[in-house]
């Protein structure tokens, strides 16, 4: 069975058909025939997105989402590749734990589900987890992260960067110095001070990101910082590269487009760790994720049920929906603006997260020869966002009712069309 896709923009350049056989690009041209035809005027390909921070909830939290709604989120918003975090119930510590989810990905086959395996027993710290039965597991376990939480221990960190550095993996790190952030509900400032809300300070990521790229310089190994949130912290990895520290970093959607301002509202939808910063130091995120000092964006997905977020601020739950989501505030943020252009949205989408996580197969050129894992976008097309609507189990969106740019038509996966006009294929 053949496919073309007639008349697509690859990177938004010069219209071409595609023709795709056995999962695979085989020619680019003009007036090429297929056994199916996806009709493409005006829309672009880029390379599928690849996720590298997603919260798939499953095993422990079905109630709020599972591997196949969260794979059907994903597919939706244009990605082929989700990273599952390990804090799960029971959390992602060990070789049987990341090989369900692994394999559970695998039978759904919407994306490829790669699960991040803890870096400590239990997320709790203090005694390194099972890394290389992990990566040496059915789920070959590349990244490792507590995210939720921070690595604090530095003589931890220091022994979880030695170790993935002879398994050629890496530690993706919450950055957050939690002797500095107790009990802290926004980010400190003008804000939180006015509303009330105990401050949540810029350097207790900053101190930690700082920390982390000594070491790994220190010790030679590669080193991921999640959930940029603050200038500063830009700062603090352009410093570091600049000496030659084998680190990268990432920016979520929301902290690339809102600012604390929306937390006058007291609505926990905007809850979110870490907490949104301000005005000034989303600007910077732009213009760091534009010249490479910050490398990609990732979701930073977390659903949520509603009972965790429908209450009291302080009782509420951090995070905020993603997968579907992204492209349009990249498309806001970056691109209408002009600071990145659609080959730089394949770069910080696709093939830098790709790279980072050592996928030979997802963020490909569309070249002849190459798999046929795709995202078509019509760069004119507008939506207007509704959690109800959403493919997730939850609804806990910060962009409900907004006109957001930029739509997501299909999603192909090695071939396969995965999604389709606003609908998943399974």
């Amino acid at each position: 069975m053949s496919l073309v896709i007639r008349g697509v923009k690859p990177y938004g350049e010069d219209p071409v058909d595609l023709l795709i056989e056995d999962g695979v690009i085989t020619e680019i041209g003009d007036g090429l025939k297929g056994d199916e035809v996806i009709e493409a005027e005006g829309l672009v390909a880029l390379p599928g997105f690849v996720d590298l921070h997603t919260h798939l909830r499953e095993p422990g939290r079905e109630d709020t989402e599972t591997i196949e709604t969260g794979s059907r989120a994903a597919a939706l918003g244009g990605y082929t590749a989700v990273f599952a975090m390990a804090n799960t119930d029971p959390v992602a510590d060990n070789a049987v734990i990341v090989e369900h989810v692994w394999r559970r990905g695998r039978e759904i086959g919407l994306v490829d589900v790669h699960p991040v395996g803890a870096v400590t027993v239990g997320l709790k710290g203090e005694k390194l987890a099972e890394l290389g039965t992990m990566a040496k597991s059915q789920a070959n376990v590349r990244i490792f992260s507590d995210d939720g939480l921070c690595v604090a221990d530095p003589l931890i960190m220091r022994r979880a960067l030695e170790y993935t550095k002879s398994l050629g993996a890496v530690i993706a790190q919450h950055a957050e110095e939690p002797r500095l952030t107790v009990g802290a509900q926004a980010h400190e400032g003008e804000t939180a001070a006015r509303l009330g809300l105990t401050g949540w300070p810029a350097v207790a990521e900053e101190s930690i990101v700082a920390r982390d790229c000594l070491l790994a310089f220190h010790v030679g190994a590669r080193l991921h910082v999640c959930h940029v949130s603050t200038a500063g912290t830009a700062d603090v990895l352009r410093w570091a590269k600049s000496r030659g520290t084998q680190v990268s970093a990432e920016v979520t959607p929301h902290h690339l487009l809102l600012d604390d301002e929306r937390l006058t509202s007291y609505d926990p939808v905007n809850k979110v760790n870490p907490p949104l910063r301000t005005k000034t130091d989303a600007a910077a995120l732009r213009a760091a994720l534009a010249d490479g000092t910050v490398d990609v964006v990732a979701t930073d997905h977390a659903p949520h049920a509603h009972q965790d977020k429908d209450c009291e601020w302080s009782a509420a739950r951090p995070g905020m929906l993603g997968l579907q989501t992204a492209l349009p505030i990249v498309v806001a943020t970056m691109v209408e603006p002009g600071l990145l252009d659609w080959r730089g949205v394949a770069r910080v989408m696709s093939e830098r997260p790709a790279e980072i996580a050592g996928l030979p197969d997802q963020g490909r050129p569309i070249a002849v020869g190459e798999p046929a894992t795709l995202t078509l976008v019509d760069p004119k097309g507008r939506w207007t966002v509704r959690g109800a609507e959403l493919a997730s189990i939850a609804a806990n969106t910060p962009y409900e009712g907004m006109e957001l740019p930029g739509t997501v038509v299909a999603t192909l996966l090695r071939g396969e069309v995965t999604a389709r006009d606003g609908k998943a294929t399974r």
